[in-house]
């Protein structure tokens, strides 16, 4: 099966009676496709981004019918962009605790199992850590070097410049992942039970760097909300797959 990888060759282009049937699309660029008179029977999207857009089927926007299920999917879901810190505090223990139920269920012979190119359980977690490093440790409280060696680092990270010799090589047992994820759940929880609506407000620098974006504490926060329940997402998606 050909693989094309970074090329803009098709930017533009147009497909008549061809078939995709079988193929598969990652990290690629979707914006403004047009699709008529197609057979989607099956189709499988997977957008992290898909709130901040449309996506229009047969002449409806769906994203608020997708946004409104996993709302219903996920309770508390709903208060990951929470503007006030009782809010904030709410969405945190709930994100925790569907978190806690998803390891807890997870037998010991699956965190090291994937589905494709996705990334296990244990690999979820590890990123995890890292987004809250880069977004609390990074974000809010401002540490010059706020990574844990063990996080997982985003696809493509390396290609642009980021310094990869912060990560330790070599996977680390399962009983330190889940150490070290416990004492960033807590780190998380401490802020939030002092934050106040000033404090929420207040402008940081962007942790990753680039751009003219300066976030709020309250914006940093919210991100690792939903990095929080798009990852829970998908490990729940892929551990039913695998079992």
């Amino acid at each position: 099966m050909a693989t094309y990888s970074g090329t803009k060759e098709f930017e533009g282009a147009s497909f008549v009676r061809a078939s995709f049937k079988g193929a598969t699309l990652r990290f690629s660029d979707l914006t403004g496709v047009t699709m008529r008179g197609v057979d989607v029977d099956g189709l499988d999207i997977d957008s992290h981004d898909l709130l901040f857009g449309s996506l229009v089927v047969n002449g409806v926007d769906v994203v608020p019918l997708v946004e409104a299920e996993l709302n219903r999917q996920f309770p508390g879901r709903e208060l990951q962009k929470a503007q006030t810190p009782e809010g904030l505090r709410e969405g945190w223990v709930a994100v925790q605790s569907a978190w806690q139920t998803t390891v807890a269920d997870t037998p010991l012979e699956l965190v090291d199992a994937h589905v494709e190119d996705e990334w296990s359980m244990a690999q979820t977690l590890r990123h995890l850590i890292l987004a809250t490093d880069a977004w609390l440790r990074g974000g809010v409280l401002q540490v010059e070097q706020p990574f844990h060696e063990i996080g997982q680092i985003f696809t493509g990270a390396e290609q642009m410049g980021f310094d990869m010799s912060i990560f330790r090589v070599d996977p680390p047992p399962y009983e330190e992942i889940l150490a070290v994820r416990a004492e960033r759940q807590q780190l998380v929880t401490d802020v939030l039970a002092t934050v106040t609506p000033e404090l929420l407000a207040e402008e940081r620098d962007n942790p990753w760097g680039g751009g003219d974006w300066h976030p709020t504490v309250g914006d940093c926060i919210r991100v690792i909300l939903e990095e929080e329940w798009a990852h829970l997402r998908y490990i729940r998606r892929d551990l039913a797959l695998l079992r």
